[in-house]
């Protein structure tokens, strides 16, 4: 048996939006301990954002409360295009792209989960072997088309039009549910607020095929918003993936522990595992500190370690530190470039050059003056070092395997200069 109350911690946590039988699911926890449940992922790309990643911090959450959680990768679904949450027809992907999108998801998933009490299926397997007859026959004469039609998300889509190959999407998910129940005892799946009636044409199915008494359940998950109203998952550079590739460990570290003082602590409950006493006491010191942001801090720390453990998270901090204090002579020329990314850049030739003329070429500074004036003042730094000689001169081989030099302006203006 389940150790604590789960479906009261994810209530707590704002984390239901939408229970189809709420009394039956909680009826089925407390006589059963062998619950399993699936969130299911179309590879749609190459990588998960953090957006994404929503449905899974629940489906963890039962697997660290004992239970079995299986994810679906939407080989099969993947290869025609889920309609939700668009105004248009999906572009359709080759079949290269499509595996290639099911591996990379697949690495990223046993990452986050571990290999103990948790599977992956691809629908592809069972998909891929149905035939148009057997599909109408099997399956399709149990979805009237009205009910199709009133279904959110194919609504929303008939006035711009929507092809049959998306309009059958629904009937493939419930396919998928009534599969897994039928072969894996699947009981339970969770899903995006979006995804409700693809969740509950699946539980008819399974109803219609297997008896009205067989256990089948669906859970969904609010949309989150920030405390601005705009949608959350989105930084300045776009979409915050969980791929280092693609947004550095550095990067989202900084996504984190940026966070609005009003929406830290819905993220806290949602995206880490810390128990409700020590949300509410970050709760309690971001009302009464708020500059010390304690709680930013430790949601940054929690999720970066959860997606790119503790590796990651040290690196992240270190080159956070660095370029804080403005001790960055340490830093590696990788480091560097994750940590100053986003930060103005310049081109200068690899001669060494005298400061002044250093700082007005690569437009640093406006003037001459103003420059003799800034390192007279002590505000220039390079690669770390300040330097209050308007003699000295910058030699783009001294440091960062003589690819960049780094001038700091005052307290934490850095410039990346990119040496040719």
């Amino acid at each position: 048996m389940a150790k604590f109350d789960i479906l009261e911690d994810l209530k707590w946590r704002g984390a239901i939006n939408q229970e189809t039988d709420e009394e039956g699911l909680r009826k089925y926890l407390v006589e059963h301990d062998d619950l399993a449940l699936y969130c299911g992922t179309d590879p749609t790309g190459d990588s998960l954002h953090i957006g994404h990643l929503i449905p899974f911090m629940i489906l963890k959450r039962f697997q660290m409360a004992g239970y079995h959680p299986v994810i679906l990768i939407g080989g099969g679904t993947g290869s025609i295009g889920d309609p939700s949450g668009r105004k248009t027809e999906r572009v359709l992907q080759t079949a290269a792209q499509v595996k290639h999108n099911e591996e990379c998801l697949t690495n990223q998933m046993k990452k986050l989960f571990g290999t103990e009490n948790f599977e992956i299926k691809n629908n592809a397997e069972w998909l891929g072997k149905l035939n148009l007859i057997d599909f109408l026959r099997d399956y399709g004469k149990f979805f009237q088309v009205n009910n199709m039609i009133n279904k959110d998300v194919v609504a929303s889509r008939l006035e711009n039009g929507i092809s049959f190959t998306e309009f059958t999407y629904q009937i493939l998910q419930a396919i998928d549910f009534y599969h897994l129940n039928k072969d894996n005892g699947v009981q339970l799946q969770i899903g995006g607020s979006d995804q409700w009636g693809n969740i509950t044409a699946g539980i008819d199915l399974i109803h219609k095929l297997k008896g009205a008494d067989r256990p089948a359940f669906g859970l969904t998950i609010p949309l989150m918003l920030k405390a601005d109203g705009t949608k959350f998952g989105k930084s300045a550079g776009g979409a915050v993936w969980l791929d280092p590739e693609k947004t550095s460990p550095y990067e989202f570290y900084q996504f984190w522990i940026n966070q609005d003082d009003r929406d830290v602590v819905k993220y806290l409950k949602y995206f880490t595992f810390l128990s409700r006493e020590e949300i509410e006491d970050l709760a309690e010191k971001t009302k009464k500190e708020p500059w010390k942001r304690a709680a930013q801090k430790r949601l940054a720390e929690e999720v970066t370690k959860f997606v790119h453990g503790e590796a990651g998270l040290k690196e992240a901090q270190m080159i956070t530190d660095a370029l804080f204090s403005g001790n960055i002579k340490n830093l590696s020329v990788t480091q560097i470039e994750q940590g100053l990314k986003n930060a103005p850049s310049a081109e200068a030739g690899s001669e060494e050059k005298n400061l002044v003329d250093f700082l007005v070429d690569t437009k640093i500074e406006p003037s001459k003056r103003q420059a003799r004036e800034d390192i007279k003042n002590g505000a220039i730094y390079v690669n770390g070092d300040r330097e209050q000689s308007v003699d000295f001169d910058v030699d783009p081989s001294s440091a960062f395997d003589g690819k960049y030099v780094i001038i700091r302006k005052g307290k934490r203006k850095y410039t990346l200069v990119t040496i040719k």
